[in-house]
């Protein structure tokens, strides 16, 4: 907005020597003189979004690993759930844990770029599991049938994997590393102890 208003100058939104988490801000105390106390309001504001899409995220992460305990594919401590509350409490404290190491000690533009790897990857991976569902399963119902499948399928992934590689160096050293540890992760443990595969 302060960009296609011409409030700030979009340079301003991508140099981390202005303040590259908190830009807006950045541009309201620049360029609105007298508003400071603006600048901080949405300081705040960002503050409580972030914290509660992080939440959010946080809570919806203990339920995967809650499915992938169950299922074998990583051990079954992340799927213990609390006597009273029937939630999956040790992965909450493990994640939360985690995530405050990480976030103690990465910089935020990093942990940033890595959520938005992570965000698109999964995207690119359900555009084209659109596709393959449409070809090899027909028959199953759809409530929404996406129109043009393969073209909608292909252009979202790919647009994805653009945006994927729009990323900094240093982003996708980190992210592929992981996927790599992922993957070390999965042929090592997780797929000798997977009970769908055993009954597949």
């Amino acid at each position: 907005g302060h960009v296609l208003t011409g409030v700030a100058n979009w340079k301003d939104f991508v140099d981390p020597e202005k303040g590259r988490e908190a830009s807006v801000a950045y541009a309201i105390s620049t360029y609105m003189i007298g508003y400071g106390w603006l600048a901080k309001a949405v300081t705040v504001a960002i503050l409580a979004g972030f914290t509660s899409v992080i939440l959010v995220m946080l809570m919806g992460q203990s339920r995967i690993f809650y499915s992938m305990s169950n299922d074998g594919l990583i051990p079954k401590v992340f799927g213990d759930l609390h006597p009273k509350f029937k939630t999956p409490y040790k992965a909450n404290w493990i994640l939360f844990i985690f995530v405050g190491l990480f976030a103690a000690f990465v910089p935020g533009h990093v942990a940033g770029d890595l959520t938005s790897f992570g965000t698109l990857f999964a995207f690119v991976l359900v555009s084209l599991g659109v596709w393959v569902l449409r070809v090899k399963s027909p028959e199953i119902e759809r409530p929404f049938k996406t129109p043009a499948a393969p073209v909608v399928a292909v252009l979202g992934a790919l647009i994805c994997l653009a945006m994927i590689f729009a990323l900094d160096k240093q982003t996708l050293i980190v992210a592929f590393g992981w996927m790599a540890v992922g993957l070390v992760v999965y042929f090592l443990y997780s797929k000798n102890h997977s009970k769908l595969r055993k009954q597949g």
